[in-house]
């Protein structure tokens, strides 16, 4: 007598189907370090992009505050007459002398300061085209009641701000411009004959107003990136991101607009002794 199909056959009908089901569609690539792998996710690319906010705007601060010593004018210091905003940027070039050598401290601020630029950028970047590739085409026309214009217009402002920050390097620090008559470890003599240019001065007036945008929804959603995001908050958070882009904004236009209206001059005959 035949054994049954069942008996001869023990294997389920479906089987195929079901080992077919368990294979990946494709091989899993080899996963990176453990810095690497975790800001390969979204909430990875969150935390850089707002642990590096964090270091550029302690650097705008710092920045914003230091350039108030275009205000002071001529100071003496050893007995010598010396505009104070040149007196401030020696001082950078000689922190922490002589455990260091002269400006060594300083390029590696500006080190750190380029790679929190970089990732930061990058983060930016890449999680825009995450969701890019995530989203579903909308069938409908996009409703912005609950978007305000500085997070609708971040990646248009950091745009902006990028070129801002060429521009301004070339213009003040390395002196590439043909406008002025720029000379090294003269600050004060460099920013007056640079924003004495109207059109200049527009510039720097309209990309601060654009990095204030930037920093005040950048400042806001900073802490829903880390983890803090409570409705008992929001006011604190708001509160504190309309500060510091006030403050900023109004340090930062203030300079060019103190230029051309005089307030901010250069005259070299105060140095003369």
């Amino acid at each position: 007598m035949a054994a049954p199909a069942a008996a001869r056959d023990p294997q389920p009908a479906h089987s195929d189907s079901v080992r077919s089901a368990d294979r990946p569609i494709r091989a899993k690539g080899r996963e990176a370090p453990l810095p690497l792998s975790l800001y390969q996710t979204a909430v990875g690319k969150k935390w850089v992009m707002a642990l590096t906010g964090v270091a550029l705007l302690g650097f705008v601060l710092f920045h914003t505050f230091g350039n108030i010593k275009l205000y002071l004018g001529v100071i003496e210091h050893n007995g010598e007459p010396i505009y104070d905003i040149d007196l401030y940027a020696e001082g950078l070039r000689e922190l922490l002398t002589p455990i260091f050598p002269r400006t060594w401290l300083l390029w590696l601020l500006r080190g750190g300061l380029i790679a929190a630029f970089v990732l930061h950028i990058h983060s930016a970047y890449s999680l825009t085209r995450m969701n890019a590739q995530s989203n579903i085409a909308y069938q409908s026309k996009r409703d912005w009641l609950a978007a305000n214009f500085a997070s609708r217009s971040m990646r248009y402002t950091g745009i902006i701000v990028l070129a801002y920050l060429i521009f301004h390097l070339a213009d003040l620090t390395w002196g590439w411009l043909p406008h002025t008559d720029w000379e090294r470890g003269e600050v004060q003599a460099n920013v007056v004959n640079s924003l004495s240019n109207p059109a200049v001065a527009i510039i720097y007036i309209v990309a601060n107003v654009m990095l204030a945008v930037h920093i005040y929804h950048g400042v806001y959603s900073m802490f829903q990136s880390l983890g803090i995001n409570n409705p008992n908050y929001n006011g604190v958070r708001r509160g504190l991101a309309t500060a510091l882009a006030v403050i900023i904004l109004i340090g930062n236009v203030s300079f060019p607009i103190a230029v051309l209206t005089g307030i901010i001059d250069y005259d070299p005959s105060l140095l003369s002794g």
